[in-house]
Formats: structure tokens, C-alpha cells, sequence
């Protein structure tokens, strides 16, 4: 069990390399159930996640607009200790499997992560505050979304863990500096108006992480499809994802 701070907002605790977006903000839980894993860490494609945890969230959710019209399927959410829905994942096109060193030039996907924006906020028991989440809570999440769905070739399984932990560090320090030089500002239409999204590519695949008008901050990480083709609309009905 490795537990960190995200940047700018919220603590992350990450239980295993299985999961999506591993960071989980502040002392979370997994809300709506994740497709059980096959060996090897490939999700059961036959396995439905559940929308129950997503129709919970106060903030609406965020995913590839119309033009888009391939697959779409729900991830996870992540919960505060008291049971607040934090954040959450929509993915599109091909459900990746972990093993991509033999599917990275085949498979094509763009999860969509949705966080809440919430400002500096007593605990649920009142003895201590929250950090506020942040676009670097967004670029956090979509980061370490995409580690969790990479295996580098020729990598022995015993090897992967140290390679994860350390991966993870980098894309935490990556997301808490938005402004350095490992990142370039993209404009992506969302909810049909031009913003600006910070962007960054890597061997893995790309990150983007950007806020919306109606207070949230989206991420997102993808590889085969290209980002700079995007837009991002709000789900108008989470539960037709049932």
C-alpha cells in the first residue's frame, strides 16, 4: 500500500497495479463496481460496472462529445471517508488491457476523468481540513490512469511494481508543476467553448488536464486515438450508461 498527497488537493492511495485510476483522493473508496480482472490484469469484457456511484455525485459528468460515436463504459468513482463522490472515469473505444506491450498498436481508447471542484473544507469529523482539488488533481488522476494501463515491454511481472512506484512519482511531480516545460497548452472545445487544457505526451500515450465552466476540472489520457481531436461535453444522462 503506497498513500501520497495528490498536488494541490486531496491525499491518494493506491492499493495495486489492477486498479484504473489509481489515485484516489483524500482517504477514498471505490464507489460502483469495477469489472473483475482476468489473469494478467485484462478486464472481463461480459463483467458490467455498475452507475450506482456515479448517479451520487452533486457535479455533473464529463465525457467525449457526439462526434465521438464508438463504445463508451463506466470505470470507477472515488469517495471521501464520508461517502462523497470525489471523482470518476468514463472511458471510449477499445477497453484497455494492462498487458499493452503485445495490444499498444492495436488498442485505441480516451478515459475521461471528471473531478469535483471543491475549495479548502473541514473533514467530515471535524477535526482537520481538506486541500482544495485543482486542475493538477485532474492531470494527478489522468496520469497515474494511464501508468495503471501500461506494461513496458520486455519488463519481467517482479519488476513492474518498483517501475510503477517510481512512474507514479514522476507523473505526481509532473502534475503538481503544470507551468514547466514537460507540459504544452492545448485548446479543446468543451461543452462547445474553446479552453485551454495543459498537454503532455509521453512513450505510454498522452495526458491532458483542464477546468470546465460549470466548476470542474477534467483530465483525461488516451493512446491510439490522437488528443488534439477532442472535445468534451456533460453527460447529460449518466444513467443511459446502465
Amino acid at each position: 500500500m503506497r498513500t501520497g498527497r495528490t498536488p494541490e488537493g486531496g491525499r491518494v492511495t493506491r492499493s495495486d497495479e489492477s486498479e484504473e485510476a489509481s489515485g484516489q483522493m483524500e482517504t477514498t473508496s471505490r464507489v460502483g463496481a469495477q469489472a473483475p480482472a482476468a489473469e494478467g490484469g485484462q478486464q472481463l469484457p461480459s463483467a458490467r460496472r455498475t452507475v450506482d456511484g456515479y448517479l451520487l455525485a452533486p457535479f455533473p459528468w464529463y465525457g467525449l462529445d457526439e462526434a465521438f460515436t464508438g463504445p463508451r463504459w463506466l470505470m470507477q468513482v472515488g469517495a471521501a471517508a464520508d461517502g462523497a463522490i470525489e471523482h470518476g472515469s468514463i472511458g471510449h473505444g477499445d477497453e484497455p488491457s494492462v498487458r499493452s506491450e503485445s495490444t499498444e498498436d492495436k488498442e485505441r481508447f480516451a478515459v475521461v476523468v471528471t473531478v469535483a471542484g471543491n475549495p479548502v473544507r473541514r473533514s467530515a469529523d471535524g477535526t482537520g481540513l481538506l486541500e482544495a482539488t485543482s486542475v493538477s488533481s485532474a492531470a494527478w488522476l489522468a496520469g497515474v490512469g494511464l501508468l495503471s494501463f501500461t506494461w513496458p515491454g520486455q519488463m519481467d511481472h517482479t519488476l513492474r511494481d518498483d517501475w510503477l512506484d517510481q512512474q507514479t512519482e514522476t507523473a505526481w511531480v509532473l502534475a503538481d508543476d503544470l507551468d514547466g516545460a514537460d507540459w504544452s497548452t492545448l485548446s479543446l472545445p468543451v461543452d462547445g467553448v474553446p479552453t485551454p487544457f495543459h498537454y503532455r505526451e509521453s512513450e505510454f500515450g498522452w495526458v491532458l488536464a483542464g477546468s470546465t465552466q460549470e466548476g470542474v476540472h477534467v483530465g483525461a489520457y488516451g493512446r491510439g486515438m490522437s488528443a488534439y481531436g477532442v472535445a468534451f461535453a456533460m453527460i447529460k444522462d449518466i444513467g443511459t450508461y446502465a
